[in-house]
């Protein structure tokens, strides 16, 4: 004999494939772009959607936002940039550049400013230097807010690399740089890799893809 279905019968079911849904879903995606010289590739998560991309000289910039967001009115951007040639620089290091874009935070907020260095890293076979820099009070955007960022710099073959997770609050004397979300962000970009450009290779780059 068929037993009934009733309606708590089908909820359950639809409850379980939404859940299986969910545990299915991917929750980041890899980002792999040539940018001058080489191939830079890191995780993304999925909730970021990409809204400004410029190249200007020697600079490339790329900003990611929450979807929903805009450039001018977010609370998280990722933002990758690139500096060309930047390696003939004798005197040029990942952790200068780090300090470069710290100076211009302190220099929005000289009276709230705070850094966390987590010092020298590498990437493969390839320099960096992280840092986490904060601006508790800032006056950039709509409103005045706190921002705060994880920042990375990168020395790769030819050409210098950062990426930066920033993210916007409310106004505060002490920015939040040593709240262990950082490292967890650190964590969710990983694997971070420079990859050589390989003539005739379309996305999705297949020679970087496993690349870290």
């Amino acid at each position: 004999m068929r037993t009934p279905t009733t309606t708590a019968t089908i909820l359950a079911a639809s409850l379980l494939l939404a859940a299986t849904a969910r545990a299915q879903a991917p929750e980041s995606f890899r980002v792999i772009s040539p940018i001058f010289g080489q191939l830079v590739a890191f995780t993304m998560p999925v909730r970021f959607v990409g809204v400004f991309e410029n190249t200007k000289g020697g600079h490339y910039i790329r900003e990611a936002v929450l979807k929903g967001e805009t450039p001018e009115r977010w609370t998280q951007m990722i933002t990758v940039t690139g500096e060309k040639g930047m390696t003939l620089t004798p005197s040029a290091t990942p952790e200068k550049l780090a300090g470069s874009i710290a100076g211009g935070f302190r220099s929005a907020c000289p009276d709230s400013f705070a850094a966390q260095p987590l010092g020298p890293m590498t990437f493969g076979r390839f320099e960096g230097f992280a840092a986490i820099i904060g601006c508790g009070r800032i006056d950039s955007g709509p409103t005045r807010h706190s921002e705060t960022a994880l920042l990375i710099a990168l020395k790769g073959t030819t050409d210098y690399y950062t990426i930066q997770w920033a993210e916007r609050g409310p106004e505060t004397d002490e920015p939040p740089v040593r709240d262990q979300r950082w490292h967890t962000r650190l964590s969710d970009l990983n694997p971070i890799a420079l990859c050589p450009i390989v003539a005739g290779e379309a996305a999705p780059y297949p020679s970087c893809v496993n690349k870290n």
